[in-house]
């Protein structure tokens, strides 16, 4: 079988390379590297001895998706590639419709043009807004607090209308929690450009020394101690997670929809204080306001993608911050040399 990964040289999608490469399964990557790095790509070759094929290109790029399709026998998408981040898409919504929308709108004609009909999208836990009660099940109601999520849940919602128009495709929607952490190897891992908009990269950066103090987005939430609880999940699990999720794809199965998460959450203090634990580093913060689209706490019910995927997590939190450390001390400034 033969994939095209949109974003592929991204965080998840570079992992995810791995984990699809060592079950012997080739991977044509499509990336325009607006926050990826070619490097994560070798750095994939070295850890599986195997090639990946690279274009670099856009989603948005028709006929370079045409050019992709013709020259290599695409038999199914991981839709990867888009913006991801909270803050920023409150402060340029129309870069993230046209990006995230638009892109996966115009993959969708090429697939259809070349009757490519498995797709596996990367959506969002961010599709389940503030959630009334937790742990969070895939039937609960849908609403989002920030354009980002908007984004998520509007393809979600062209996907299911298209499954419904043509239902011999077969689509995987994947609702990722926080993904953290990195390969074992040390050799990718993730490497946001400028400030990081995530916690743990944020953490990591403080710890080497990149950044004088992590910026904790508000202490006042209905928390144990204030400060938001999230669910995190190691990315080398979201990965295998994709890998589980192929195989509802051979089997014709239509649409479906899993959660992915670890089912447990922690606040935004307690992985300061297991972070500064597991590493014996120090990290300076300071308490700054709330940011616009954040919400109190969110963590997953995964029995679903467990009952159906035989898929469940395997790295712990200690597993998480290890792994992110080992990252990051062997790659104090990230892919850049």
């Amino acid at each position: 079988m033969k994939l095209l990964l949109t974003g592929g040289a991204g965080y998840i999608g570079s992992h995810t390379c791995v984990e699809l490469l060592n079950k012997n399964i080739d991977v044509v990557v499509l990336d325009n590297l607006s926050n990826s790095s070619e490097l994560a790509l070798e750095r994939v070759k070295a850890i599986t001895n195997k090639d990946v094929t690279f274009v670099k290109g856009d989603i948005r790029d028709q006929e370079c998706l045409r050019t992709i399709f013709s020259d290599h026998e695409i038999e199914g998408v991981i839709h990867f590639a888009g913006l991801k981040a909270v803050g920023e898409s409150n402060e340029l919504p129309l870069e993230y419709y046209d990006n995230n929308i638009t892109g996966t709108i115009k993959l969708l004609q090429v697939m259809r043009e070349f009757n490519c009909t498995n797709l596996i999208f990367s959506s969002s836990a961010t599709v389940y807004g503030n959630p009334q009660t937790l742990p969070i099940t895939e039937d609960f109601p849908l609403s989002v607090t920030n354009p980002y999520g908007r984004t998520k849940l509007m393809i979600e919602d062209i996907l299911r209308d298209f499954y419904k128009a043509n239902p011999k495709w077969n689509i995987v929607l994947l609702r990722y929690f926080n993904p953290v952490g990195a390969h074992q190897s040390g050799l990718i891992g993730e490497d946001p450009n400028g400030i990081p908009n995530n916690l743990l990269p944020f953490i990591s950066q403080v710890a080497i020394g990149r950044l004088e103090k992590l910026r904790i987005f508000g202490d006042d939430y209905e928390t144990p101690d204030g400060t938001g609880v999230r669910d995190y999940i190691h990315v080398v699990d979201l990965a295998r997670g994709h890998v589980a999720a192929l195989q509802k794809l051979k089997l014709s199965s239509g649409l479906n929809i899993y959660n992915l998460g670890s089912g447990s959450g922690y606040s935004v203090l307690q992985m300061v204080n297991s972070f500064s634990t597991i590493t014996g580093r120090e990290i300076p913060y300071e308490i700054v306001g709330r940011r616009e689209g954040d919400i109190a706490s969110c963590y997953a019910d995964s029995t679903k993608a467990k009952n159906d995927l035989n898929w469940q997590t395997k790295y712990d939190l200690e597993d998480i911050c290890k792994d992110a450390w080992n990252w990051q001390t062997k790659n104090p400034q990230g892919y850049k040399i």
